[in-house]
C-alpha cells in the first residue's frame, strides 16, 4: 500500500437556530475534517467528539498528531482500531480509509461492507426543549416526518407538557424522548406513565451514565435505548437486561467499521439497533447512512439544523433520508 498524506482541518458548522437538550444550548459546533491522500485519490470523514466524554476539537487534535506516523503507514481499518482509541479521532480516520479504498477498488463502500444496496431510510426528525407551544408549531411544520423525536430537560411537569402538546399535534406520529440523563430514578415511575399516556414508543437515555444498574430488571413498558451508556463494542454485555435498544454513533465507537461490529454483536444479545449521530454534515452522515441499512431505528437528521452544508449533500423528502454515493463513499 502506497504511504497516506493526513490533513485535518477544523470547521464550524452554525445552525440555523439554538438547539436545546438537557442542560445544553447549542448555537454552533466544531468538528474536524481528515483526508487521506495517497498521491491519487483522496479519503475524507468528519467527526465532533464526544463533548460529555471530554473528546473535544483539542484532544481529538492531539490523538491525531500523536498517531500521525502510524497513519500515514496506512493500516487497515482493523490496525487502526489498536492505534486510536474509540472516538471522533478514529471514527474521522476509518472513514477516509473506507472512502480512499472505495476510490482505490473502484467499489462503493456498501460492497466493500458486504451490505445490500443501500435503500433511503425513514429517520425521526429532532424538536429540540422549548416551550410546549412551540414545539407543537414546529412538529405540525414537519408535514413530511414520519417520525419524531423530542429532547427533554428532565423537568417532569415541562417535558410531560411538550410531549403532550406534540402528540396533540400529530396524533398519528411514531413518537420518542431523549432525555439526555436528565431524570433520577425515582422520577422513572412517573416518566413512564406519562410516556405511555402519550403513546410514547421510545425512550432514551433516561438516567445519567453510570446508573445503569438502577435499570436493572426493570419491566418498562416502553422500550429504553442508551445512548451515553452505550459508547463501544465492549459495553453492549453490560446493557443486557437494563436497556432495549443500543444508540450506535460513529464519533462515540470510533466508526463504521466498529459500528457494524456492535450491530452484529447487539443483535446476538438481543438488543435492538438504533443509529444516531451528533452535529454534523451531510460528510459526517454518510457512513452512518450505511450502518442505517442494517438497524431497527435511524435518527440522522443533523443536517437539517445547519445554516449551511456540505455540497453535495444528503436529501430529506417523505420522511426518508436519502443519500447519493457522490456525498462520500463512491
Amino acid at each position: 500500500m502506497p504511504r497516506l498524506t493526513l490533513d485535518v482541518t477544523v470547521e464550524t458548522l452554525r445552525l440555523a437556530e439554538t438547539f436545546r437538550i438537557s442542560g445544553r444550548a447549542i448555537d454552533s459546533a466544531d468538528v474536524i475534517v481528515v483526508t487521506l491522500d495517497d498521491g491519487t485519490h483522496r479519503g475524507r470523514g468528519e467527526a465532533a467528539g464526544v463533548y460529555y466524554m471530554g473528546d473535544d476539537i483539542p484532544h481529538m487534535l492531539a490523538m491525531l498528531d500523536l498517531t500521525r506516523p502510524a497513519i500515514e503507514a496506512h493500516p487497515t481499518r482493523t490496525e487502526l482500531r489498536a492505534i486510536l482509541p474509540a472516538g471522533g479521532a478514529r471514527n474521522a480516520v476509518d472513514a477516509a480509509l473506507w472512502d480512499i479504498e472505495a476510490q482505490r477498488s473502484g467499489k462503493p463502500v456498501w460492497q466493500l461492507a458486504s451490505l445490500e444496496e443501500p435503500s433511503p431510510l425513514r429517520t425521526t426528525f429532532t424538536i429540540g426543549a422549548d416551550d410546549p407551544k412551540r414545539m407543537a408549531a414546529k412538529a405540525t411544520a414537519h408535514a413530511q416526518a414520519r417520525s419524531i423525536k423530542i429532547k427533554l430537560t428532565g423537568d417532569l411537569d415541562l417535558d410531560v407538557a411538550r410531549v403532550t402538546a406534540i402528540r396533540a399535534a400529530r396524533p398519528d406520529m411514531w413518537l420518542g424522548v431523549d432525555a439526555n440523563q436528565g431524570f433520577a430514578i425515582n422520577e422513572l415511575d412517573s416518566l413512564l406513565a406519562a410516556m405511555v399516556d402519550a403513546k410514547v414508543s421510545l425512550i432514551e437515555q433516561p438516567l445519567p451514565r453510570g446508573q445503569e444498574a438502577a435499570l436493572e430488571g426493570l419491566d418498562s413498558p416502553i422500550p429504553l435505548a442508551a445512548d451515553e451508556s452505550a459508547l463501544t463494542l465492549d459495553d453492549v454485555a453490560g446493557l443486557v437486561g437494563r436497556f432495549d435498544v443500543f444508540n450506535i454513533k460513529l464519533d462515540k465507537c470510533g466508526g463504521l467499521t466498529e459500528g457494524l461490529m456492535i450491530a452484529d454483536a447487539a443483535r446476538q444479545a438481543g438488543l435492538g439497533v438504533m443509529v444516531g449521530c451528533m452535529v454534523g454534515s451531510s460528510l459526517a452522515m454518510a457512513p452512518a447512512f450505511l450502518l442505517g441499512q442494517v438497524c431497527d431505528l435511524v435518527d440522522l437528521d443533523a443536517p437539517l439544523f445547519l445554516a449551511r452544508d456540505h455540497v453535495p449533500a444528503v436529501a430529506y423528502n417523505g420522511g426518508l433520508l436519502h443519500c447519493d454515493r457522490a456525498v462520500w463513499g463512491g
